[in-house]
């Protein structure tokens, strides 16, 4: 009785009781076929105004129901006029034969590679074990290369040398240099003789024809056509050209012209005004063909631009002029300056040698077509023509020149260069630098003891100030592989 008041209560108090209606899903009309057929042939057969529109709201469907079904009418009628494929139907029982033979065959796979994996991850684990406790760089290579002959009988070098992160390559390499530190270098082995090759008398024959008194001074052709205007064939072109090589006197016979090895410039600069890099430009003008010629000289340690001129033509004078002013501007002493240019005429003319005479003036060259070897000049005008504000062409040479004006002295005082620890030009060059690089660390000293949780516990450094600036730095000698006595188990 009382579980029963309990659920029949009068509980004024209690939640309303949930609403015992239950909602009926509508439910999408279905069409047979039969249906479908019967409904395309009535809309076929409409042929007055609004007979469409009543056999549409008579049967409960849109005009798009029309379009679908004689879509697929259309389709059905096509299938059936496809020809049939003929002949004997598949076996069920032979596809499953040949379903369980792949899945056979993957499972292998599969149990393959499940091997090739155990044995990488074996192998891993025994490298890194020895990694982690090699003594140098070269040590922990050799133990690397170990690992990888090792795995690769196993899963193939392409796989054994991408999963010690090894390229190919160095693997080719190191074994060559083994076999030729085991075996010695390995001497070629002796061509054999060529089936079809002329005999040892049929050699001195016409080793004697192309060496006579007659034939001294024709080429192998004429002396192939000659004999055979006269009935005689003794070889081709082309074993008269190997019997000569053979012999040694097939060789160039004209006078012609060699051009000179050009050394390599390797120029240092650790101070500023120590080498100086000058180049010319052109600047587009108002029109087509025209144009104003952009004369620089750089400072390769500070990148300082220490002189400019524009001016409408290039001239071996004007070059001579630009080179005096400005050593006279920077207080250059004899003897204390290296200029480094390309080979162009202003670069190699006679007022331009004549001034590095005078002033004692060291001067550089490039080789010829290569850029590598003037990269400050052609950095440095690269930075100017692709600033946003670099018009498309000048109209007169006082609009070039009030540009330049402007792209100089920002490039001197405000760019932040990347090749100096992020400093100006002019910092650098006038001996700034490093009262500048002090305020930096103290600023980034101060925020490490504000926050030190936020460089995880690491003092930071302001970038470095340049100390070298090289044109062609020498390479490295690189110390020969010590071998190491760790290997794999």
């Amino acid at each position: 009785m009382e579980g029963a008041r309990r659920a029949t209560g009068n509980g004024s108090s209690s939640a309303p009781p949930p609403n015992p209606e239950v909602a009926a899903t509508a439910k999408r009309r279905q069409f047979s076929s039969s249906e479908k057929q019967r409904i395309l042939a009535e809309a076929d057969g409409c042929t007055e105004a609004g007979e469409i529109g009543a056999l549409l709201r008579r049967e409960g469907i849109y005009s798009s129901h029309l379009n679908t079904w004689r879509k697929q009418r259309q389709a059905a009628e096509q299938a059936a006029l496809t020809p049939q494929k003929r002949g004997r139907k598949a076996d069920p029982a032979l596809q499953e034969a040949r379903k369980i033979t792949t899945l056979t065959q993957e499972i292998e796979r599969l149990r393959h590679k499940l091997a090739q994996a155990r044995t990488i991850i074996d192998v891993q684990k025994k490298s890194l074990r020895l990694v982690g406790a090699a003594d140098g760089r070269d040590a922990a290579r050799v133990i690397l290369m170990n690992a990888v002959h090792v795995l690769a009988p196993a899963v193939g070098l392409a796989c054994a040398c991408a999963v010690m992160d090894i390229p190919r390559s160095g693997v080719y390499r190191e074994d060559a240099r083994r076999r030729q530190v085991v075996f010695g270098p390995m001497a070629p082995a002796p061509r054999p003789p060529a089936p079809l090759a002329l005999s040892e008398p049929e050699r001195q024959a016409l080793r004697g024809v192309l060496v006579s008194e007659r034939f001294a001074d024709c080429a192998p052709a004429t002396i192939y056509a000659t004999l055979l205007d006269e009935g005689i064939y003794l070889g081709s072109v082309s074993t008269m050209y190997r019997l000569l090589a053979s012999d040694g006197p097939c060789r160039e016979r004209r006078n012609q012209l060699t051009h000179p090895a050009y050394a390599k410039p390797e120029l240092l600069a650790t101070p500023p005004n120590e080498v100086w890099s000058w180049d010319i430009t052109q600047l587009k003008g108002p029109a087509q063909c025209t144009g104003f010629h952009l004369y620089v000289i750089l400072d390769i340690f500070s990148r300082y631009v220490v002189g400019w001129m524009i001016a409408p033509r290039e001239t071996a004078e004007l070059a001579e002029q630009l080179i005096a002013d400005t050593s006279a501007k920077q207080d250059i002493a004899p003897g204390t300056l290296t200029l480094h240019a390309d080979r162009g005429a202003s670069m190699r003319s006679k007022p331009v040698a004549s001034l590095r005479e005078d002033l004692r003036i060291t001067k550089s060259h490039s080789r010829p077509y290569l850029s590598d070897d003037h990269p400050y000049s052609e950095a440095q005008f690269k930075t100017l023509k692709y600033r946003p504000e670099f018009p498309e062409r000048f109209g007169c040479i006082e609009d070039a020149r009030i540009h330049c004006q402007q792209f100089f002295a920002w490039y001197n005082t405000a760019h932040r260069h990347s090749g100096i620890g992020f400093m100006t030009p002019e910092t650098v060059h006038y001996g700034r630098a490093q009262a500048l690089y002090e305020l930096r660390a103290d600023t980034l000293n101060a925020a490490f003891l504000l926050h030190p949780e936020r460089f995880k516990g690491t003092l930071p450094q302001p970038p470095k100030l340049p100390t070298a600036a090289w044109i062609n730095p020498p390479k490295p000698q690189a110390a020969p592989p010590t071998p190491s006595a760790s290997t794999l188990n």
